[in-house]
């Protein structure tokens, strides 16, 4: 196991387990990822693991702030390790690609409403919808 991960756990208030260390470094490589793609990444490594745990593993992670659960309108809910910012989205309307798209105002929340309703705004969450790269190229 690595040791960063362990720590970063541990810091959390969470055990150690193979699955959580896993499931930490898995989405390190593939940010935006849901919760099939990574059971079927480290499936192959964990004996005995099952998409219950992953879920299980995924909700403990966002529940100790190490995820960030993100869920665009139509799609599985999708996990990334990039916390603790106000960054945004941009989805394909294609093929369901996503990015991060930095905040433009800084610090959260970085967009104010009109009417925060007694609210003690935290974060803004926006969502852009769009043709990734990859689908114009392919519709010419």
């Amino acid at each position: 196991m690595h040791e960063s991960r362990e720590a970063e756990l541990r810091e959390a208030g969470l055990r150690v387990t193979a699955g959580r260390v896993a499931v930490l470094d898995a989405l390190g490589s593939m940010p935006h990822a849901d919760a099939d793609t990574i059971f079927r990444t480290i499936a192959p490594t964990l004996e005995n693991t099952s998409i219950q745990s992953m879920h299980n593993i995924l909700a403990d992670l966002s529940k100790a702030g190490l995820l960030r659960r993100i869920e665009p309108a139509g799609s599985p809910a999708r996990y990334e390790r990039r916390i603790g910012d106000n960054h945004h989205h941009v989805v394909c309307t294609n093929c369901g690609a996503v990015a991060d798209v930095d905040c433009v105002h800084g610090a959260a929340p970085c967009l104010a409403p009109s009417s925060d309703a007694g609210y003690r705004i935290q974060t803004a969450e926006v969502t852009f919808w769009g043709l990734c790269p990859a689908c114009q190229a392919a519709t010419g």
